[in-house]
């Protein structure tokens, strides 16, 4: 039924049908092979026929309602029947600078980080940052953390992926700041965001789990950062990004 009333009108359904991210140029008409990751996720997890309705985005705004055209053990190809641009990116543009962590709590950072927002986000090194990566384990780690962030668009509903940066230190992203408004997470201070005004981009510091240390502090202070708190609590450096995206968003973006 529900292929039926697609042929009306794809934009009002398509947050009813699955979403995949395909890095791939879109055009009406195309017939498109869909990548080994997507094309198992149709057919072994959502077990999908042909001519199944399904939403695909490219990561850099574009949506397109398409159908399956062949499904086949070794190749699955979708047609192109529709196309329009996503419009659930937030008008508040958040860089996230996110001290990296160990396990799956940097995981956790940026896949609430992307579904509340944010624009960008780039792990860092900070002095009681116990994490450091190197070559090959660091472009796996990279490529990880991506995949997170397109992951999480599928689910929220955002058709542009925000990128992940390699890492780097501290003081070579706050050197490279310019949004007009730059916080970082403090417990020892009473400013809150309803003092700020109001921006069009922000830069947000999250340190390590063992807090950023006076060093960073003072080199954050020095680029024009300020310290904010989340209250009297101590919140976990997985749990920080969440919160304060939350408020930022509230108070200066879409929610």
């Amino acid at each position: 039924m529900l292929e039926t009333l697609l042929a009306a009108n794809w934009v009002a359904l398509h947050g009813k049908m699955p979403r995949l991210y395909v890095s791939a140029e879109f055009a009406v008409g195309a017939t498109l092979t869909l990548p080994e990751g997507p094309a198992r996720h149709v057919t072994r997890v959502l077990r999908m026929g042909e001519g199944a309705p399904l939403v695909l985005f490219d990561g850099r705004g574009q949506e397109a309602g398409v159908r399956l055209a062949e499904v086949g053990r070794k190749h699955t190809s979708v047609r192109i029947e529709e196309l329009w641009q996503g419009g659930n990116e937030s008008p508040l543009a958040v860089h996230l600078g996110q001290a990296i962590s160990k396990g799956d709590r940097m995981d956790y950072a940026i896949q609430k980080a992307v579904e509340l927002g944010v624009a960008a986000i780039t792990p860092l090194y900070t002095e009681r940052g116990d994490v450091r990566l190197k070559g090959d384990r660091e472009e796996k780690k990279l490529a990880h953390w991506q995949a997170v962030a397109a992951s999480a668009c599928e689910q929220s509903g955002r058709a542009v992926v925000p990128p992940v940066y390699p890492p780097k230190g501290l003081d070579e992203w706050l050197a490279e700041r310019q949004e007009p408004l730059r916080l970082m997470l403090h417990l020892a201070t009473g400013n809150v965001f309803s003092q700020q005004p109001r921006p069009d981009a922000a830069a947000l510091l999250i340190g390590p789990e063992g807090g950023l240390s006076d060093a960073d502090i003072s080199i954050a202070v020095a680029s024009g950062f300020t310290p904010l708190t989340l209250g009297p609590r101590v919140l976990r450096t997985e749990t920080a990004p969440v919160v304060a995206l939350t408020l930022l968003q509230h108070h200066f973006g879409d929610l």
